[in-house]
């Protein structure tokens, strides 16, 4: 069984982008979106107006997305999976939504990163959350050129 990441949130957080799980190279090197061709990055780079944001070493980089207001985290806390892609995912275990409360007390929008996240839109939204299902950041979707997804990602902070 694969064990995803802890959220990272503040008190002040508003808003959480939420994955589906860690990929392979994520999980290798212990850091949300490690894969180099993923987009999530350089998305919130232009989202949040951080230039340089994706070249970060990975610990400024999360310092700067909170002092946004934003958070992430995966809708798994657990699975089984051959490799990096959602449809592969087992056995999954899905987080403590209801400790987002506790982490993030000022949390009014959650957004998905994906079809696969967003199927939690749902119970989510039935929490009192406003939700937002976004086109996924990962190289696996190409169905969207970056320009594309990056108009749809705007809304994250609109």
């Amino acid at each position: 069984m694969l064990q995803g990441f802890p959220p990272v949130v503040a008190r002040d957080t508003h808003t959480m982008i939420l994955g589906s799980f860690p990929g392979e190279a994520s999980l290798d090197a212990a850091q949300y979106y490690a894969h180099p061709r993923n987009q999530f990055w350089r998305l919130l780079d232009a989202v949040l107006g951080e230039p340089g944001l994706h070249e970060l070493a990975y610990d400024a980089r999360l310092e700067r997305v909170l002092s946004h207001g934003v958070g992430i985290w995966d809708v798994l806390d657990a699975c089984h999976r051959q490799g990096s892609l959602d449809s592969a995912i087992r056995n999954a275990k899905p987080n403590d939504f209801a400790s987002l409360r506790a982490h993030a007390p000022l949390l009014r929008k959650v957004c998905f990163n994906g079809k696969t996240a967003g199927r939690f839109a749902d119970v989510i939204g039935e929490a009192g959350y406003e939700t937002l299902v976004l086109p996924s950041s990962s190289p696996a979707y190409a169905m969207l050129s970056f320009e594309q997804k990056l108009v749809q990602w705007r809304r994250i902070v609109g």
